[in-house]
């Protein structure tokens, strides 16, 4: 069994980086110096907002996240897991005619370290990755996982960069007397931003996307576990200390955003001369982190307990999202298994043939698929809850329906084409 001190001090680490992370907003957001175009571009109808709530508190508003005027949103709240410990926003908004499209993926984490601590550490939803990566680097491994070309690295804003290391500097020096006061060794967090321009086809279209990502690490240093000495006759058994253990952490928040090659220059623009993109809602932050303290005070009294009505109204989407991870897991492990090299090499014509599997795991996480119109090769996102899909010759009106047998022709007004499940590109 572990000891009261280690679960105490993995709880601080976890609202640490709780407070890391939500007081940095997303690489999708711009600096403030911006904040009055986005109020003249909401007003003007150029803009509006959407919100992920938390069902954890009473559907609270969690995430405010801000997109053009006419645009589609979905969104949910990622709920964590035993890698990313802490809730996160998944959402994805689509232009009117579906080209164009800007993406939050669910936050992607992996841990590893020395000692017996991290054998303790439940690691079934973490990433297959097994030391330290350099931002850069993982958004390369990230594009060759996603099946596109690597075109180039793309700076950081220096204003943008500064402001999220001054967070992480005033969040280190606010907690670092709670850890004195318990007489634990603070955590050592880094933090690194990075962007990349990436390319790939989606049928006819030659797309252009940015892969940006803010990766956290966190090095959590644990004292030795108790243990007990050899023992011999007439010589009692009595406690020693184990080795201390080392445990490394990294999450890694990336935004998406994609668009036809002719039109992306513009749509980076809007993008980043706008307040667009998202943030955590203050109130639902300071709630989420209240209650993450109140239990781990309850922890150290001894009065620890969890809420029955808050573990059932999570279970649900926990094990939708640990699906979702698992996914995650198998797309990362496959790209290890061939090879980085082998992914780089790849030619233009093998790598266009082929889709993001992170617009998969966006849908998994929306409840959705991507569905081929073998007739036009159009592509359109639906419902997942149904296994056959039918579209009439408009290509804007869809029938979902569960019977294999089921056939709107001639029972609707119209011609109707049924659908083939797909990736984003059309690839089965």
């Amino acid at each position: 069994m572990l000891s009261k001190g280690m679960s105490i001090k993995r709880r601080l680490v976890a609202i640490l980086i709780a407070i890391t992370i939500f007081g940095c907003k997303g690489p999708l957001s711009t600096s403030a110096a911006s904040a009055g175009e986005s109020v003249s571009a909401i007003s003007s109808g150029g803009a509006h907002k959407e919100y992920v709530t938390d069902p954890t508190l009473n559907d609270m508003n969690a995430f405010e996240v801000t997109v053009p005027a006419k645009w589609h949103f979905q969104g949910t709240l990622f709920q964590g897991g035993n890698c990313t410990t802490i809730p996160f926003g998944v959402w994805r908004v689509t232009s009117p005619d579906g080209l164009s499209a800007a993406e939050q993926m669910p936050a992607l984490s992996w841990v590893w370290g020395t000692g017996p601590r991290l054998g303790y550490m439940p690691k079934s939803d973490c990433l297959p990755l097994k030391g330290s990566m350099s931002a850069p680097e993982f958004l390369k491994y990230l594009a060759a996982t996603m099946k596109m070309r690597f075109e180039a690295e793309e700076p950081v804003p220096a204003a943008q960069n500064e402001k999220a290391q001054e967070e992480l500097r005033r969040v280190q020096a606010t907690y670092a007397p709670q850890y004195a006061a318990r007489n634990l060794q603070a955590p050592k967090n880094t933090r690194e931003l990075a962007r990349a321009i990436v390319s790939y086809t989606n049928g006819t279209f030659a797309m252009k996307g940015r892969l940006s990502t803010t990766v956290d690490c966190t090095e959590t240093t644990y004292t030795g576990m108790p243990g007990l000495s050899s023992w011999s006759p007439g010589n009692p058994v009595h406690a020693t200390t184990g080795p201390p253990s080392t445990v490394d952490k990294c999450t890694a928040l990336v935004n998406y955003i994609t668009a036809p090659a002719s039109k992306f220059a513009a749509l980076i623009q809007q993008w980043d001369t706008s307040e667009m993109g998202t943030r955590s809602e203050d109130a639902w932050q300071q709630a989420w982190i209240q209650r993450n303290t109140q239990e781990t005070q309850q922890a150290i009294n001894h009065m620890w307990k969890i809420s029955k009505e808050r573990m059932q109204a999570q279970q649900q989407q926990f094990n939708h999202d640990q699906a979702v991870r698992q996914q995650m897991h198998e797309d990362f492990l496959a790209t290890m298994q061939r090879g980085t090299d082998m992914s780089m090499a790849r030619t233009g014509d093998a790598m266009n043939a082929r889709s993001t599997a992170a617009s998969d795991w966006v849908d998994y996480a929306l409840d959705q698929k991507t569905v081929l119109d073998p007739n036009t090769g159009q592509i359109t996102k639906v419902s997942s809850s149904y296994n056959h899909t039918w579209i009439d010759g408009t290509g804007k009106t869809s029938y979902q329906t569960n019977d294999p047998n089921a056939n709107p022709n001639g029972v609707l007004p119209g011609t109707w084409t049924q659908q083939a499940t797909v990736h984003r590109n059309g690839t089965p």
